[in-house]
């Protein structure tokens, strides 16, 4: 197995929710660190919705191996951004047996 090329840096974000005072909340998302990633885009779709036109496009995206618990090591339901693209994080396994490096299932979306 070829180690992967890392020459993206993206911005790892967590979301947090803070009480809005009327009973509900509003998220934000904090920073977490960079990290150098291996960027793979797969396939995508496209749907409507409310007179909008969404394009979803999976993607893999390989970092280097963490610990788990640590806080560099990505967790589903955060993302990565990059300038204004941003890739949901859906789920995240060990790209090699020992654990070097991570692959992360991400989807990108974006309004047209």
């Amino acid at each position: 197995m070829t180690a992967p090329v890392l020459n993206r840096k993206l911005v790892l974000e967590s979301p947090l929710r803070a009480e809005d005072g009327a009973g509900g909340y509003t998220q934000y998302w904090v920073e977490l660190g960079s990290l150098w990633a291996d960027v793979k885009p797969g396939t995508g779709r496209e749907r409507a919705s409310g007179g909008t036109t969404l394009s979803r496009v999976a993607t893999k995206i390989t970092v280097r191996g963490a610990p788990e618990g640590s806080d560099a090591r990505p967790k589903p339901e955060q993302r990565f951004r990059e300038g204004n693209r941003v890739f949901t994080i859906l789920a995240v396994t060990e790209r090699d047996a020992r654990g070097h490096y991570l692959t992360c299932f991400t989807e990108e979306e974006q309004g047209a």
